[in-house]
Order: structure tokens, then C-alpha cells, then sequence
């Protein structure tokens, strides 16, 4: 992976990541942001994975519920988030929207990609510390926007 800082002010820091073909995404931008100190921050990414995984949250089973893209696709929306977990390491919340061959999409909670040839990621911090909180009864954690 590359990366490079591209806007450093009073608030915020913005950076570029072009990760490289064969990289996991996942855990490529979890390292990034853990080497980093970055602690809230969002993010958006295009590029295209060789093949990935994907998910949906079953509500009734407090659980993710994994799909498999095991063939080329185009990254069209990788969106999400970084906060700090219980634990003050990064938490990662991110979601895609993959193109497939036949112009057909698939999208959900985004479990791994790996990169084929690229992938483009927008990481943009934000001025305060976002804590992740795990939800009683949910089976997931969540922003709390009170938490300092």
C-alpha cells in the first residue's frame, strides 16, 4: 500500500491509500489506521477486488450472515467509518456496493476484499474521537455520539 497525506489543518488530517493488488482491504486499512493514531474518521473507496466477502445483519439471530463474491468486481461504493473501540484500537464499520460482469450488484457489510488491480481509499479524520460502544441485546457495537 501507498499512502500519502493530502490536508493537515487544526481539525482534521486527510489521506489518500492506493493499495495494491493481492492487499486484503480490510485489514490493510485497519493497520493504516492503527499506525496512525486515528481514532474517527471517514471513509470512501473505489477500485475493483479479484474477490470478496460481504455480509447482512440478522436481526433475529444477533448475528452477520456472510456471502462469498468469489469473482471479479468493481469496488462502485465502499463507504464507512473508523472509531475506537473498548479497547482504544480502531474499529472499522464499512459497507460496499460491488459491480459484477453482468452489470448486477451485490452489497452489504463489508467482511474482506482482495485487491485486484486497485483500490483507492479516502481516509478523512475527524476533529473529535468517535467511540464504539457494544449494544446490550443487539450483538453489534455502535457510534455513541456521548461517549468522550
Amino acid at each position: 500500500m501507498k499512502s500519502r497525506e493530502i490536508s493537515s489543518g487544526t481539525t482534521d488530517r486527510m489521506f489518500v491509500l492506493i493499495l495494491e493488488k493481492d492487499e486484503e482491504a480490510f485489514a490493510a486499512i485497519m493497520q493504516f489506521a492503527a499506525e496512525n493514531a486515528i481514532s474517527g474518521a471517514s471513509i470512501t473507496a473505489i477500485g475493483a477486488f479479484s474477490e470478496a466477502t460481504i455480509a447482512w445483519f440478522d436481526m433475529a439471530e444477533k448475528s452477520y450472515v456472510n456471502t462469498d463474491v468469489p469473482e471479479q468486481s468493481e469496488v462502485l461504493s465502499l463507504l464507512g467509518d473508523v472509531a475506537e473501540d473498548d479497547d482504544g484500537k480502531p474499529s472499522l464499520h464499512l459497507h460496499a456496493v460491488l459491480g459484477l460482469r453482468d452489470c448486477t450488484t451485490r452489497g452489504g457489510h463489508f467482511v474482506s476484499g482482495i485487491v485486484d488491480p486497485t483500490l483507492e481509499v479516502i481516509l478523512t479524520e475527524t476533529p473529535a474521537v468517535l467511540r464504539r460502544r457494544k449494544q446490550p441485546g443487539m450483538g453489534f457495537a455502535l457510534i455513541d455520539p456521548n461517549a468522550a
